[in-house]
C-alpha cells in the first residue's frame, strides 16, 4: 500500500527529482551520447516510483514479493540508472560509466548485468508483453505485487503493443499498471504528425482497460493516479502521463531534436553554443532546486 504523502515528503521528492535531472545532464555529458528529452521529462515519475510507490529493497533486489518495474522504452534508461543509484542499488560514481565498454550501464538496460532490472529492453513495443507475462505469473502464483510497465507514445506505433493491450484486457489483469510517457515527441518530430495515436484513451478503453490522464510532471498528482489505479479491481489500468520532454532545461523542452542527443555534441538553433549547453542546463536546474530547498540540502546515498 502506498503511504500517505505529507508536505515534507512531497518537498523531498521534488528535490530528489530535481537532483536526478542534474545527474542526468552530468551523466550524458560524460558519456557523450544518450537521450536527454525523455530522461529529463520522466524524472518526476521515476523519483515517485523509487522513493515512494514501489515496494522494493535495493539491498535485496531479487526479493520475491517486490513490485516489478518494466521499462519498455529503454532509451530513457539514464533516468532509471540515476534514480536507482540515488536509491542505493549501486554507487553514484558508477553513473560516469554510462555507455562505456564493459559498463553495467549500457545504452539500453541489460537484465543480467545490473541488479534491480527486471527485463532487457531495446526494440520498442516489447515491454508491455513482458510485463503482462510477469503480471500473469503473479496471478498464477497468488502473489500480490504490482507490475508497472513504462512505455512511450512513439512505440505505440508498433503493432505488437496493441496485441499485448488486447490480451491484458481479455485477462482482466488488475495487477498490471501501464504508465505511458505521453510527451508527443519522437526522434523525427511530433508523434501526431508522424503516426497519429488519437483518440488514444478511447482505444485503450475499447480494449477493456481503465484509463487515467495525469500531469506526469506533478509528483503528487501522479502518486494519486497510481493510488486510483490500484483501486481498480476488474481490469488493467493505463496512466496517460502527459510530460514535457527536456523538462527543466528551457532550450530542450518540447524540442524533438533533444530526443536522442546529449548536450554539447553540436550547435542547435535556439540553444547555447556547443560547450555551453550542459553548463547552462545545470544552472537552470540548480536554480529551481535552490528555490525548493532553501538552506536544507537534498540527501541521498551520495552524502
Amino acid at each position: 500500500m502506498i503511504q500517505e504523502l505529507d508536505k515534507d515528503k512531497l518537498r523531498d521528492l521534488e528535490l530528489k527529482a530535481n537532483h536526478a535531472r542534474q545527474h542526468v545532464i552530468e551523466t550524458l555529458l560524460e558519456a557523450g551520447s544518450g537521450h536527454s528529452g525523455g530522461s529529463l521529462g520522466m524524472a518526476d515519475i521515476f523519483t515517485a516510483f523509487y522513493f515512494h510507490i514501489l515496494s522494493h529493497d535495493p539491498a535485496k533486489p531479487d526479493w520475491p514479493d517486490r513490485d516489478r518495474l518494466v521499462l519498455s522504452n529503454g532509451h530513457i534508461c539514464p533516468i532509471r540508472y540515476v534514480t536507482m543509484a540515488m536509491a542505493g542499488y549501486f554507487p553514484i560514481e558508477e553513473l560516469k560509466t554510462l555507455r562505456k565498454i564493459n559498463s553495467r550501464l549500457q545504452g539500453h538496460p541489460h537484465r543480467t548485468t545490473l541488479p534491480g532490472l527486471e527485463t532487457t529492453s531495446g526494440p520498442l513495443g516489447e515491454g508491455l508483453s513482458q510485463a503482462i507475462g510477469i503480471a500473469l505469473a503473479a496471478k498464477l502464483d497468488k502473489k500480490e505485487y504490482y507490475t508497472y510497465a513504462l512505455t512511450s507514445d512513439g512505440e505505440h506505433q508498433e503493432g505488437n503493443i496493441w496485441e499485448a493491450a488486447m490480451f491484458a484486457g481479455k485477462l482482466k489483469l488488475n495487477n498490471l499498471i501501464q504508465v505511458i510517457d505521453y510527451n508527443n515527441m519522437q526522434i523525427d518530430g511530433n508523434v501526431e504528425d508522424i503516426m497519429p495515436l488519437e483518440p488514444f484513451r478511447a482505444k485503450y478503453e475499447s480494449f477493456n482497460w481503465h484509463a487515467i490522464d495525469v500531469d506526469g510532471n506533478d509528483i503528487k498528482a501522479f502518486i494519486d493516479a497510481v493510488k486510483n489505479a490500484q483501486a481498480v479491481s476488474d481490469k488493467p489500468v493505463i496512466i496517460i502521463a502527459h510530460t514535457v520532454p527536456g523538462m527543466g532545461v528551457s532550450f530542450m523542452e518540447n524540442n524533438y531534436v533533444w530526443h536522442g542527443m546529449p548536450p554539447d555534441i553540436k550547435d542547435v538553433k535556439g540553444a547555447p553554443p556547443k560547450g555551453e549547453q550542459a553548463k547552462t542546463a545545470l544552472e537552470e536546474i540548480r536554480a529551481v532546486q535552490e528555490l525548493i530547498e532553501g538552506k536544507n540540502p537534498i540527501r541521498d546515498n551520495e552524502d
